[in-house]
């Protein structure tokens, strides 16, 4: 993959994360008040996957990337940014690892664990869909 592919594909990340920031404001805000911890969270998990999966989809021309080889690295690297992110974030807010990897059990709806297998796997979804594999 050339520089510009790899830029691509990383401003895509950086929306993907602004999705996920919008989404969790939107669970905290209203899918949790108004429908309760498990239901707000499954259908937060679930929103943010669709969300996730039509942005690849959608901006997968733009980045330039093809081939299985390629689309499953854009994918891995997609999680690698959010996991690094996740856990550099949640340390400086003084969250403790015990707390950061509760996420990843799927308990009281959480789908957290969902939602980081659709991010590795949205490009190369994506790139089948386009038929850019």
């Amino acid at each position: 993959m050339g520089a510009m592919t790899v830029l691509r594909a990383l401003l895509v990340w950086v929306l993907l994360l602004l999705l996920a920031i919008a989404n969790g404001v939107l669970r905290e805000a209203v899918l949790i008040p108004r429908l309760g911890g498990p239901s707000g969270l499954v259908l937060s998990g679930l929103l943010l996957s669709a969300l996730i999966l039509v942005l690849a989809w959608w901006l997968l021309p733009w980045i330039g990337v093809r081939g299985h080889g390629p689309l499953l690295l854009t994918g891995l690297g997609w999680l690698a940014l959010t996991l690094g992110f996740e856990f550099t974030f949640g340390l400086w807010r003084g969250r403790t690892l015990a707390e950061l990897l509760a996420a990843y059990r799927f308990e009281g709806g959480n789908l957290w664990s969902l939602v980081l297998l659709v991010t590795a796997g949205a490009p190369w979804l994506a790139g089948r869909l386009r038929r850019c594999t």
